[in-house]
């Protein structure tokens, strides 16, 4: 029997997890893939102690490893004396199961550990609430065919209630629990919408700070805004939705949304279920894409982010990208984005670039907008403030006939100064 110190000592110790893919044809190379499974799993608090590839053309249905590679992959676990595999591509229930049975350890595919990480680093009730939906769709799959047969009974009247089996209560609790999460996400979604009404009331354009995750999106709102959110050299550090101001130059206002980092295979349930949270940049002016230029895979983050936001149905958004971390960038590297309206490359860390930054921004904004130079009488005054609430007012000068006025002002407000020098 184990004495209490050391039960103590190896429970605080990290898991010891082997890491394993399969590559089937036409599919990007495991290894990047490899590289970022064991970034997250060090973001989820376990070491990496090992790796296992196979070559396959598909994956075997009831082990999703060859028989070959499963003993390979087994002995490996006895040898680095592993608590966990966890695989790059999501299991089926059953191979999963079939997987712990022939190597006697915890096995967790790539989704159950992103999921993980989200339940850790929700902060805010509606992101507590969009996790704990997405682990449950993700569970429930999980508890068919655990065990025995469901129920000895038919079904029908009289079957249902004390008689069912365990299993049974327990996904009927797991639908009840989603019915009611969906509920209350649902009440947080009508709030953003009312938010986002009021936003549009005020004129100030929005821009959705979007990205791969850990490529500083944080950090920039931070330096822009002071908006004081947790910024680590993690994947998925914050998942929480921030919108802070940014005054521009020529005291032109534009609020910033911090949106859910991306990422190559982000499960399908988090999509679901962080859908309201994502579609923050769907409901923006404009789209401020952050790359980490340092990154050697950052061309395979910038299309990963592409294809998530075509999933959402995002794309006619003009997009600024920012090249972040030019600081530890390495050697000449031909930074480009075709989709994106402009580009300019900073470090949000040193604060290098900022300023091009916010006048590239400041540029996309007035791109949309039309330079007026009029003259308002007096009578007309009820309409400046509307030109400062819903442009950028460049000068105004006060004659005697009236208000000389230069500003950039959106074409529906343009329309109607035109009307009044009619």
């Amino acid at each position: 029997m184990d004495k209490p110190m050391e039960k103590e000592i190896r429970n605080e110790r990290p898991e010891r997890a082997v890491l394993v893919a399969v590559q089937l044809p036409n599919r990007p190379d495991t290894g990047p893939l490899l590289r970022e499974l064991g970034e997250l799993a060090k973001t989820a608090g376990a070491e990496v102690v090992g790796t296992l590839t196979q070559d396959r053309d598909r994956f075997e249905p009831g082990t999703y490893l060859g028989t070959g590679k499963l003993e390979e992959l087994r002995e490996l676990v006895l040898s680095v004396n592993a608590d966990l595999v966890i695989t790059d591509d999501e299991l089926s229930p059953a191979q999963q199961k079939n997987l712990e049975r022939a190597l006697d350890v915890r096995v967790l595919d790539r989704t159950a550990v992103i999921l993980d990480i989200f339940a850790d680093h929700a902060r805010t009730s509606e992101g507590k609430l969009q996790v704990e939906l997405a682990q449950l769709r993700y569970n429930l799959s999980r508890l068919t065919g655990q065990g025995t047969a469901l129920s000895r009974l038919g079904g029908g009247i009289g079957t249902r209630g004390p008689g069912e089996k365990k299993l049974e209560q327990d996904r009927r609790a797991v639908r009840n629990r989603i019915g009611q999460l969906r509920r209350e996400l649902e009440e947080v979604k009508a709030h953003r919408e009312l938010t986002r009404k009021e936003r549009t009331k005020k004129g100030v354009p929005v821009a959705a700070v979007v990205g791969y995750t850990n490529a500083g999106k944080s950090t920039l709102l931070n330096v822009l805004t002071d908006a004081g959110i947790l910024a680590e050299d993690k994947l998925f550090a914050t998942l929480d939705t921030t919108t802070r101001l940014l005054e521009l130059p020529g005291k032109q206002q534009i609020l910033l949304t911090d949106t859910v980092g991306f990422i190559r295979k982000l499960p399908t349930e988090l999509i679901r279920a962080f859908r309201s949270t994502l579609e923050e940049a769907s409901y923006a002016d404009y789209l401020i894409h952050v790359v980490d230029a340092s990154d050697p895979e950052w061309e395979t983050y910038r299309k990963t982010v592409y294809e998530t936001l075509d999933l959402l149905e995002i794309r006619e958004k003009p997009v600024l990208t920012v090249f972040n971390k030019m600081d530890v960038a390495e050697g000449e590297i031909h930074l480009r984005d075709e989709r994106a309206e402009k580009t300019v490359r900073i470090s949000a860390k040193t604060k290098e670039g900022l300023d091009q930054l916010t006048e590239a921004l400041l540029e996309m904004i007035r791109g949309g907008k039309r330079r007026i130079e009029m003259v308002l009488s007096f009578d007309q005054m009820s309409i400046l403030s509307e030109i400062r609430k819903k442009g950028e007012l460049l000068a105004e000068e006060y004659l005697p006939e009236g208000v000389r006025i230069e500003a950039y002002v959106p074409s529906e407000l343009a329309g109607k100064l035109d009307r009044l020098k009619e």
